[in-house]
């Protein structure tokens, strides 16, 4: 399968250098309007360089291709790229609005090609044993789950972070995460309500989230961009007979400090947390997509799913700023 990516920033590389190990793939292709970024994706990867996405089009025989730029360029590419007959694994989140995330759906569908949103946070075998537990009856019936996600704020050429009408700050971006992955556990939301404190100098994103489930469970989620320590994810799901719990900060199987050298773009931009996988998820997660294109099978997470976590996200959004619960019964764009 021949594959282009479309953006070459910190997500860009990581999936680029993933599919250079994919066995039966070819990443045929990276373009990035960074001649800088470009090249050096390609020369990581063997791949050919492109700075402008309709002459990588033109030039290259491609089946599918990873769209892994800003947030508000989500649905201009994919249409774009389903109009050509290409499919497609884009980024989280979706879009900026569920309507958006659907409309791109549409737009798939009719040119007969599947779309795939990178939650990639249901690949981490640590939520995945969660998952389990929590549906096999081992916790009881689950009744809670806190999560918590911290990071360093964006920085470097990924500064577009900063930017809420193109990323969505933190709760469309970072918690977005834990939001998909509350759902997933729980299923469809009653009402949401949440507090965001934002500061300028030093940058600081925080938000507090709080979820009620129409089966009764509640979700507690925590997004910190401008955390002081390192990337950090942490959850704890409680069910009447049982709790499973996971620290970040206490699973590394292998610690490594590196002295300091000379400033590294990619280290410096948006943090991706680690594995001790043998494949990181990232792996794991385009594997799956690309096998789902391959068999027709229905894919882990759904474009229904991504656009369901965008709506949650901007339900909170809203509470934060009346600073009232939302209920659920429409729909939040």
């Amino acid at each position: 399968m021949n594959i282009a990516i479309i953006g070459c920033g910190t997500m860009g590389m990581t999936h680029a250098l993933n599919l250079a190990k994919l066995p039966g793939v070819t990443l045929t292709a990276v373009v990035d309007t960074n001649v800088q970024r470009a090249e050096r994706a390609a020369a990581r990867t063997g791949a050919r360089w492109y700075t402008d996405v309709d002459a990588l089009l033109e030039a290259e025989q491609l089946e599918t291709v990873l769209v892994c730029v800003p947030t508000d360029l989500h649905k201009p590419f994919v249409l774009k790229l389903a109009e050509r007959g290409l499919h497609v694994i884009c980024e989280k989140p979706a879009a900026l609005s569920s309507e958006d995330a659907l409309e791109m759906k549409e737009a798939c569908e009719k040119h007969g090609v599947r779309l795939f949103i990178g939650h990639v946070v249901r690949f981490f075998p640590n939520y995945q044993d969660a998952y389990a537990k929590a549906n096999s009856g081992q916790i009881g019936i689950p009744r809670m789950a806190h999560l918590k996600r911290y990071g360093s704020y964006p920085k470097g050429m990924d500064a577009w972070y900063h930017d809420a009408s193109r990323s969505g700050g933190v709760i469309l971006d970072l918690m977005i995460h834990d939001i998909d992955f509350a759902c997933w556990l729980f299923g469809a939301a009653e009402s949401v309500y949440a507090t965001l404190v934002e500061r300028g100098e030093p940058a600081v994103e925080y938000a507090q989230v709080t979820i009620q489930f129409k089966n009764r469970a509640i979700a507690n989620l925590t997004g910190y961009w401008g955390y002081p320590g390192s990337f950090t994810t942490q959850f704890e799901v409680s069910g009447d007979q049982g709790i499973v719990r996971f620290d970040s900060n206490q699973a590394q199987s292998l610690d490594i400090k590196l002295a300091a050298g000379a400033a590294d773009e990619q280290a410096s931009a948006v943090q991706v947390p680690s594995s001790p996988s043998l494949h990181d998820p990232y792996y794991y997660e385009v594997e799956h997509f690309i096998e789902c294109i391959r068999s027709g099978g229905e894919p882990l997470v759904s474009i229904d799913d991504a656009a369901y976590a965008v709506t949650i996200a901007r339900a909170a959004e809203q509470s934060a700023q009346t600073g009232q619960p939302v209920m659920m019964g429409g729909t939040v764009s």
